[in-house]
């Protein structure tokens, strides 16, 4: 039975990952097309060099990409890697996060803190797609994120309420937590005045810091996500490779390792 949900948590996840990287596009287009071209957004999905429109078969999640060996059908133009890093990437975020919930022992309350959890995923997946493509956090995503965090946070310590008494700890750990991710990219963002990282760096960070809860997971967050972008800058610099490189997907991939992890984490800090 677990190989099923995390099988089945994976194509959905992948899925969805495609859906995705197909509204990010479309957003992105209707925000800087002409009135024209945003008569079409309602079509189904089309190649955006030649304009032939994808049949079921061609929108099959990682499977139509590798048989179409990344290319459209008609035209041969390169799709590129986004759409299938972003189906596999998504898959697995749900599959990591599908760890998080035992299926025997799951109260009705960890069913909902875990569905919870899926939606925030999926929301976070978004706006690493579409930072990830043009540089930007959408506003309304920001908003829908932090909502979703902030109800995590209410339901994962009414998880702890339910079995132990209230502490100040409650309190202070997500305060923690937020000032010291969505703290910091604010303070950067303020100092740099816009340079050093973008503005919605700090909102994204406010919200994983509010998911996460606890302070060291925070920094567990901050240090892997830096990481993260290090290993990809440093080939491009040394290619003299001009790219500017976004900051959200590495948060976000860094947020889904280490809440997947979270148990093991805090598990040890304890020990220690």
């Amino acid at each position: 039975m677990l190989v099923c949900f995390f099988v089945f948590l994976f194509i959905i996840g992948a899925c969805l990952g495609s859906f995705l990287c197909c509204q990010a596009r479309r957003l992105h287009l209707k925000e800087t097309a002409s009135k024209k071209s945003r008569s079409a957004l309602g079509r189904r999905s089309v190649c955006l060099s030649c304009k032939y429109q994808l049949k079921w078969y061609d929108n099959l999640p990682i499977v139509s990409w590798l048989c179409l060996r990344g290319k459209c059908r008609k035209c041969g133009q390169k799709i590129g890697a986004t759409e299938i890093l972003a189906e596999i990437g998504v898959g697995l975020a749900f599959l990591i996060m599908g760890t998080t919930i035992d299926l025997l022992t799951a109260t009705p309350l960890a069913w909902a803190t875990f569905l919870m959890l899926i939606l925030f995923t999926l929301v976070l997946s978004f706006l690493a797609i579409y930072d990830g493509l043009y540089g930007e956090l959408p506003s309304l995503c920001l908003t829908i994120a932090i909502i979703c965090a902030t109800i995590i946070l209410i339901l994962k310590e009414w998880t702890i309420l339910s079995v132990s008494p209230f502490t100040s700890t409650l309190i202070l750990d997500p305060l923690a937590a937020v000032l010291i991710l969505g703290g910091l990219y604010l303070v950067l963002y303020l100092v740099s005045k816009g340079k050093w990282v973008g503005d919605g760096d700090w909102l994204l960070g406010l919200a994983l810091g509010l998911a996460l809860g606890h302070p060291w997971l925070a920094l567990a967050t901050l240090f892997l996500s830096n990481f993260l972008a290090c290993l990809t800058i440093i080939p491009l610099a040394k290619g003299h490779h001009s790219r500017r490189i976004y900051f959200g997907p590495f948060l976000v991939i860094a947020f889904v390792i280490v809440y997947g992890l979270s148990g093991w984490l805090l598990t040890l800090l304890s020990v220690v």
